[in-house]
């Protein structure tokens, strides 16, 4: 894997890190200030990190005593002269403190990024899941 794949996929570990701390301040670092990211949930759009920190504050305090662990797998990472793209598959899964899963979920995640320094910051994320013909309702595991 090349240094700068290299680089990217410790975005994806930097990510799972601050959701099972619930470090709401390492978590948005990871975004670009004026990243665009299109959620699976409830709400079309956020322009900026700051139209998103209340809802990852709200997300990580509904916890309590929880966490969430987040795999990504299925990893396609592409890398161009100013930007990269990961696409994947993550896996969140909620653990009661005595470690026991309790319930789990998966989505599609697109990420652009940009180079930093020395960082890759995501500039635009996009999660989906897809929705079943027959009910509209959304598919949270690939089979």
């Amino acid at each position: 894997m090349s240094d700068i794949n290299s680089r990217i996929g410790r975005v994806c570990d930097d990510y799972a890190q601050a959701v099972f701390d619930q470090d709401v301040t390492t978590f948005l670092g990871l975004y670009e200030a004026e990243a665009r990211v299109f959620d699976t949930w409830g709400v079309w759009s956020y322009e900026g990190v700051l139209s998103r920190r209340k809802v990852v504050e709200d997300w990580f305090s509904s916890l309590g005593e929880e966490r969430v662990r987040v795999t990504f797998d299925r990893r396609q990472i592409e890398v161009g002269a100013d930007l990269a793209t990961l696409s994947a598959r993550a896996t969140y899964v909620a653990l009661a403190a005595t470690g026991q899963e309790l319930r789990g979920m998966q989505n599609r995640l697109t990420w652009v990024l940009k180079p930093r320094g020395e960082a890759w910051l995501i500039i635009h994320e996009h999660t989906s899941v897809p929705i079943g013909f027959a009910d509209l309702k959304g598919i949270l595991a690939r089979d």
